[in-house]
């Protein structure tokens, strides 16, 4: 599908504040998965907004909410002044974010467009963070986490919740995400037998994905997309969705 739709959408939360959302869906009728497309700390910027104009080129209605919404609606800042990201990021909280998933969730599964029992969710950087938080928070198909720092240090106690099959990429020469911290984050996983696969591309940098920034790898970031067509092709559309359904 390449003819596609995109508008700003406006979100309630459950904790009583709204939530602005960029929407990419595709402009043909009939019924399409969902996908949440969850924001590095630089904001739902034009990077973030090709990724879910992306997805919905491949046949997802795909929404991507504004996770810094309570502290910087709006918020976008280039890749080369993360310090203005800082305070936005140090006053996120889990159960926020938990609860801006989930009426992200609620709205996709609401459209008469979006198949309600085939929805999954990416994220980037922190919002990799965010995806893995999404596996174990909403009971999606399928989740996809690019290079999602703190997952180590903060949400392990959450791998017992884990409700789908989970897609994780590392960057080998990231100097942010340690090799102690993506084994922690596989040990886990594996302790509690929760499906995954851990993809660690050894030439690739923190952001390797992102076409905006200094660390961007066109090899990797190709072989990742390629990657994660395939695994939603397996847990969203196919055979295998069905079966976890």
């Amino acid at each position: 599908m390449s003819k596609i739709a995109t508008q700003k959408v406006t979100l309630q939360v459950a904790d009583g504040t709204s939530m602005d959302a960029y929407l990419a869906r595709p402009a043909e009728e009939g019924k399409c998965p969902g996908m949440l497309v969850l924001q590095e700390a630089f904001g739902v910027n034009a990077h973030i907004r090709d990724v879910t104009e992306r997805f919905a080129r491949e046949g997802y209605v795909a929404i991507a909410p504004e996770l810094f919404h309570r502290s910087a609606p709006g918020f976008e800042s280039g890749y080369d002044n993360f310090p203005v990201c800082m305070p936005h990021l140090q006053v996120l909280t889990v159960p926020g974010q938990a609860a801006d998933m989930r009426a992200a969730y609620d709205w996709l599964r609401a459209q008469p467009q979006v198949s309600p029992e085939r929805i999954a969710s990416i994220g980037f950087c922190m919002g990799g963070r965010a995806s893995f938080l999404a596996c174990a928070t909403l009971p999606l198909q399928a989740s996809i986490s690019f290079y999602g720092g703190g997952i180590a240090q903060g949400l392990l106690d959450r791998v017992p919740d884990m409700q789908a099959p989970i897609l994780l990429f590392w960057g080998g020469q990231d100097h942010h995400i340690l090799p102690e911290h993506t084994r922690a984050v596989e040990d886990a996983l594996k302790k509690a037998g929760k499906a995954h696969i851990d993809v660690t591309v050894s030439f690739a940098d923190h952001g390797f994905f992102c076409d905006a920034r200094a660390s961007y790898n066109p090899a990797a970031a190709g072989l990742a997309w390629k990657l994660t067509l395939q695994f939603l092709d397996t847990y969203v559309r196919g055979a295998a969705a069905t079966a976890h359904a």
